[in-house]
């Protein structure tokens, strides 16, 4: 495997960029220093070039927020012809990122496509309005796994692999490569006893948009604070649902309790996170979850939805941190159990011994993790696709030691 293309609607540069594009880039990474030649093609947005190479990765930008998939089309089709901007590309192996709607890149390619699925997005399209939710729906549910029958898939947890397989994708087409972490800064403290807060402390790692649901911290914050004194919210990330949260601290009457930090520097994100007693995860869907991982390498355990369904992946409930609520929230997120998130949140705020516990065996699991070990992964599955192979399950992870016990279970009962 000599060239690979990858497609994403968005790269880490992107106002709104977050986990999935990290998880697309630090594979890229990984692939270009095999020696691969590896191009991506995303969108274009203010200030960023048309045309760069960052960590070996060519990246190529055109399009907004609809037009990116048939820009990016027309340029593969140009480029096997030439000309345009991916001029000469003769990839073996193409990524086609579906964040709710793929980029149908089988259709011009002329290699073999691997349709990575993050998680499915049926309760978020309602955020794009009647209409457009309906049609990226049918396009996600029903469209993609008819057009993409013959195709491989990648997704990232084991929950969003049992979600695939309910819209009718087969399971033995479906390859789970877990997400990896960046080690923690050597500039940057790493949590233990003597970086926490004096003061109780929560802390949110997010962007800020609707379906991440950081409402529902602040109303555990608001639940919580008359019992535990001092009781204090760091919310580190930005997104353009910051006012309405601003505006949601300040209806709570909890204002004076949280600390809204937008955008942070690595150094800093770490460093919040070391002080931090307990994180928290309230989304409405996650693929897995790489917050959780992060805060673990502070020893500081997440409490998380169950219907959110990766974070059932990367949080062990009851080991690592907690799981709470139904197993599945509707569209709506009216399946979400702020009352039990706040409980569990109070649970582990009291209880220092339980919240150590978890917290230390959440490090040891965090270790686990690595993007080398994520890239050669997708390494794997893509050779495999590049010689006509499909390859399932859990792929550059031992699941004996990574794989929750209700997931292990299911899979030795066949």
């Amino acid at each position: 495997m000599r060239e690979v293309l990858l497609l994403c609607w968005r790269d880490t540069g992107h106002p709104q960029g977050g986990g999935s594009e990290r998880y697309l880039e630090q594979v890229g990474a990984g692939l270009a220093a095999r020696g691969i030649t590896v191009t991506l093609r995303t969108a274009a947005y203010p200030g960023a070039a048309k045309e760069e190479v960052v960590d070996g990765i060519r990246i190529s930008r055109g399009g907004g927020r609809f037009t990116v998939y048939p820009r990016a089309l027309a340029a593969i089709a140009a480029g096997r012809l030439g000309f345009g901007p991916l001029r000469g590309i003769a990839p073996d192996a193409v990524i086609d990122t579906q964040n709710g709607i793929p980029f149908f890149a089988r259709l011009v390619a002329g290699a073999p496509g691997t349709v990575l699925v993050h998680h499915c997005h049926r309760e978020q399209w309602p955020v794009a309005g009647r209409l457009i939710g309906r049609i990226g729906w049918w396009v996600e549910s029903r469209l993609s796994p008819r057009v993409h029958r013959r195709n491989q898939y990648l997704t990232v947890s084991l929950p969003s692999a049992e979600e695939l397989e309910a819209l009718g994708v087969d399971r033995d087409r479906v390859a789970v490569v877990r997400n990896g972490v960046d080690p923690v800064p050597v500039t940057a403290p790493v949590g233990d006893t003597g970086t926490r807060t004096a003061h109780p402390s929560i802390c949110v790692l997010s962007r800020l948009v609707p379906h991440k649901q950081i409402e529902d911290a602040l109303t555990a914050v608001a639940a919580l604070r008359t019992r535990i004194p001092g009781l204090h919210l760091d919310v580190v990330g930005g997104g353009w649902w910051e006012d309405n949260l601003r505006d949601c601290a300040g209806a709570l009457g909890i204002a004076d309790a949280v600390t809204f930090h937008g955008h942070v520097s690595e150094h800093r994100k770490h460093e919040l996170l070391s002080r931090a007693w307990v994180h928290v995860m309230p989304s409405r869907k996650e693929g897995w979850g790489l917050a959780v991982i992060e805060a673990a390498q502070h020893g500081v355990p997440t409490v998380g939805y169950r219907s959110s369904r990766g974070l059932t992946d990367s949080i062990v409930d009851g080991v690592t941190g907690l799981v709470v609520g139904d197993v599945v929230a509707d569209p709506a997120g009216a399946g979400d159990d702020v009352a039990a998130l706040t409980g569990a949140v109070e649970v582990l705020l009291l209880d220092a011994e339980y919240r150590t516990e978890l917290g230390e065996k959440a490090r040891v699991r965090a270790a686990e993790f690595s993007w080398d070990q994520t890239a050669s992964g997708v390494h794997d599955v893509l050779a495999a696709t590049a010689a006509g192979r499909h390859v399932s399950g859990l792929i550059g992870a031992d699941p004996a030691v990574t794989e929750p016990a209700e997931y292990a279970t299911e899979r030795a009962a066949g």
